[in-house]
């Protein structure tokens, strides 16, 4: 890492991901070498699959094994009390699917540590990106684009990504307190409401590289609507 000493955590969240998570861990592995000061932390929420006993070839990786599935909002809370009680600097949340690009670490550090920045958010969409997801993907990312600029008068191109790190500050309230389900898109009125600084910034990301999504176009719906409810309720709460 240039310029900071800040100890770095990376939260891998993981729910039957066995098919990807050697190739993820090796890229981020391969980073480690550059970046001395990280950490990498593999939350394996419940998986039926060999995703644990994959993590545990990897004797510089660090798992927490759940015994129940706590569904993405659990997991990298876990993630988060972790980075917490261990004393760390920053975190950042990164895919165990490959979607996301190693290489884009050491940009983020650099935001959070030199632009005295709460959370910076990976985007696809800030600048032009190979990035190509499914049609009812980019119209759930557009929904929520505007319905948190409706809301909050910010405009977070990618409210959906889960490429994003938070600093010390921020670690200590989700240790506490995050979202349960599809939490990306309500983190950030929550954070902006409180007047932190959050910054997105362009990176690259690819499709899945192996295993199968557990969200499925009805759970889609589903969390949309209940994701809208909660954030307007914030809303109508805490004015």
């Amino acid at each position: 890492m240039q310029n900071s000493d800040a100890r770095v955590l990376i939260v891998v969240p993981a729910y039957n991901e066995g098919a990807s998570i050697r190739n993820t861990l090796h890229n981020l592995l391969t980073i480690k070498q550059e970046i001395p000061a990280l950490d990498i932390c593999v939350i394996n929420d419940g998986s039926a699959d060999n995703t644990a006993d994959v993590v545990r070839e990897f004797k510089n990786v660090i798992l927490v094994d759940l015994p129940y599935n706590l569904g993405i909002g659990g997991a990298v809370q876990t993630g988060y009390k972790f980075a917490n009680d261990y004393g760390y600097d920053i975190a950042i949340q990164f895919d165990a699917d490959g979607q996301h690009n190693a290489d884009a670490l050491q940009k983020i550090i650099t935001s959070i540590t030199e632009d005295d920045t709460d959370m910076v958010v990976g985007s696809r969409f800030l600048e032009k990106t190979d990035y190509k997801g499914a049609l009812s993907r980019r119209i759930g990312i557009y929904y929520f684009t505007y319905l948190l600029l409706a809301l909050t008068g910010k405009r977070f191109t990618d409210p959906t990504s889960g490429y994003r790190a938070i600093n010390r500050r921020v670690i200590e309230i989700f240790a506490n307190d995050y979202p349960r389900d599809y939490p990306e898109p309500e983190v950030l009125i929550s954070l902006t409401r409180k007047k932190f600084k959050i910054k997105e910034i362009t990176v690259n990301m690819k499709s899945r590289q192996g295993g199968r999504s557990s969200i499925t176009p009805f759970k889609s719906i589903y969390y949309m609507f209940k994701v809208t409810l909660s954030i307007v309720m914030q809303k109508i709460v805490k004015e």
